[in-house]
């Protein structure tokens, strides 16, 4: 019954650490100070010269790339 119970309990961790390791979360910092946020990585529409990416909400977002001044994967 214990060695049950710590085998599920392992399961549930690795659970856990594996789903936990899929998510990335991206902070875009812009010139101005700006910082925001979103799930899936900007990507650069070459033909316009913006970044563009999903916001919180889902909604699709664009900024040129001139304002971006870094993007950080955490």
């Amino acid at each position: 019954m214990k060695e049950l119970k710590l085998k599920e309990l392992l399961l549930a961790i690795l659970s856990a650490i594996a789903l936990t390791g899929c998510a990335s979360e991206y902070l875009i910092v812009t010139n101005d100070g700006s910082v925001i946020a979103t799930e899936e990585k900007p990507r650069l529409d070459e033909e316009s010269g913006m970044m563009q990416f999903e916001d919180e909400e889902g909604r699709e977002q664009s900024i040129p790339r001139e304002s971006v001044k870094s993007i950080i994967e955490r």
